[in-house]
């Protein structure tokens, strides 16, 4: 199986499978959702179809109607033959109901086929074989949709191995048999191997080799985190889309890269808080999150989330805009708890205020009174969040008082550039610091005092 669409294939029709748990307002914000997913991989979506059923576990994951339905849609490429009139019996038996037939939008007329279908939850290796068969066109599941843009995301070295090991996962058990040449190799005279095992034992390799190199940089990664945890550190996490990006650019002042896309930022940024303290706070920009987000990608991602698990303080970044919010804040909260942050300082923070009215931004600030209502947009509102970090940050401080002598060249300075000094007061024979500072750095600076 190709998990990467053809450049061709840009037309996409969206399936949503309603059960008795996953129905209703969730049904359709989920599909909502899809569409700007597969949005994302530039993708047209041309319509939507949704059925309800008892369970998505089923071999034949559609009812025979609603596939005849869609085979229209998509060319009659495949091997279902088309209904012209349903029987009665397929709509009350459960396979097929009236009211889920959703109309093409009115500018897609004349009906455009869609050559791609995507399923807006996951399917087996045998489910997708058989849609694929029945349709004759390429069909993508959730998994594979969130995967493939991943794919397409990852930037730095970490990232990208992060990805393809999520990547070989999915792919391993949905590699097919060849249906072009000798379906066996003969491996020297004893007995052959078929193509489909050869390409098996071609991923395993590929995943160990992986997972060896993932190791090494994870390592790395952590000697870095290391030599970062003297420092405040600040956590940008949300869902994606949420404006985690564009937060990073507004109190670090860089040039993070943010797109009004989903899952724009995968590799994990670190920039000093700007206008510049001391000492120094560092703020994290994390990769965002999403529903059903496969579990091959939470354990990838598990090193790059340790940004937010060694935080000091976290970002709870939301678009409020967004009235969905709330139930993407819980996938914010589940995920996190996955990989074990629960007990750090967070602050909720509700993007996007440029977006909402004055009456309901108040509306939000009662429902949430100990959030802070911002717009990476309005000087101000960094300004305030600028301060809220500042000041946590001073509370983990120790203030005090260090006697260096005129003698002890090179301290003063050093002083300065790590810690704040809040106070100075000059004799004839020693400088009087008071400073603020975290009990690591204060403690080294006593060692070495008493060594002059």
């Amino acid at each position: 199986m190709q998990l990467t669409a053809k450049p061709t294939l840009n037309h996409a029709l969206l399936i949503s499978i309603c059960t008795p748990d996953f129905k209703g307002d969730e049904a359709t914000e989920s599909l909502a959702e899809l569409a700007r997913l597969v949005t994302t991989l530039g993708f047209k979506v041309v319509g939507t179809q949704s059925q309800k059923l008892s369970s998505t576990k089923k071999l034949n994951v559609l009812g025979l109607g609603k596939l005849a339905e869609i085979s229209h849609l998509t060319g009659n490429k495949g091997s279902v033959e088309e209904l012209d009139d349903l029987e009665e019996s397929d709509v009350s038996d459960g396979l097929l109901d009236e009211t889920d037939f959703d109309e093409i939008p009115s500018d897609n007329l004349p009906f455009q086929c869609a050559d791609v279908v995507v399923f807006d939850c996951d399917l087996s290796p045998s489910q997708l074989r058989n849609v694929e068969n029945q349709l004759g066109v390429e069909v993508f599941d959730r998994t594979g949709i969130i995967i493939e843009i991943f794919s397409r995301h990852a930037r730095t070295r970490t990232a990208r191995l992060q990805v393809e090991i999520a990547r070989l996962n999915y792919v391993a058990p949905r590699l097919r048999e060849s249906t072009s040449g000798n379906k066996e190799r003969q491996m020297g005279k004893g007995a052959g191997e078929t193509t489909l095992e050869l390409d098996r034992r071609k991923v395993r390799d590929q995943l160990a080799d992986l997972k060896r190199e993932l190791v090494s940089v994870q390592d790395e990664m952590k000697g870095r985190r290391t030599q970062r945890s003297e420092l405040f550190c600040v956590a940008l996490v949300g869902y994606t889309n949420a404006g985690k990006s564009s937060m990073m650019r507004a109190i670090t002042g860089s040039d993070v890269e943010g797109e009004n896309k989903l899952f724009a930022t995968l590799d994990t940024t670190v920039r000093a808080l700007f206008p510049i303290t001391q000492p120094r706070i560092l703020v994290s920009d994390t990769v965002g999150f999403i529903k059903k987000l496969p579990h091959d990608l939470v354990a990838s991602f598990h090193s790059t989330l340790a940004e937010a698990h060694d935080a000091s303080l976290l970002l709870y970044v939301v678009d409020a805009a967004d009235p969905s919010f709330r139930a993407q804040l819980d996938v914010v909260h589940e995920v996190l708890a996955e990989v074990g942050v629960e007990n750090s300082k967070k602050l909720l923070v509700l993007n996007k205020s440029d977006q909402l009215s004055l009456e309901q931004q108040q509306a939000l600030m009662a429902e949430f009174p100990d959030a802070m209502m911002t717009s990476t947009r309005n000087p101000a509102d960094i300004k305030k969040l600028h301060k809220y970090i500042v000041g946590i940050a001073q509370q983990e401080m120790i203030e005090e008082e260090i006697i260096v002598p005129y003698t002890a060249k090179g301290i003063i300075g050093e002083i300065r550039a790590s810690m704040s000094v809040t106070k100075e007061e000059y004799d004839y024979e020693n400088i009087k610091l008071t400073v603020r500072s975290n009990a690591i750095d204060l403690e080294r600076l006593k060692k070495r005092m008493k060594n002059l």
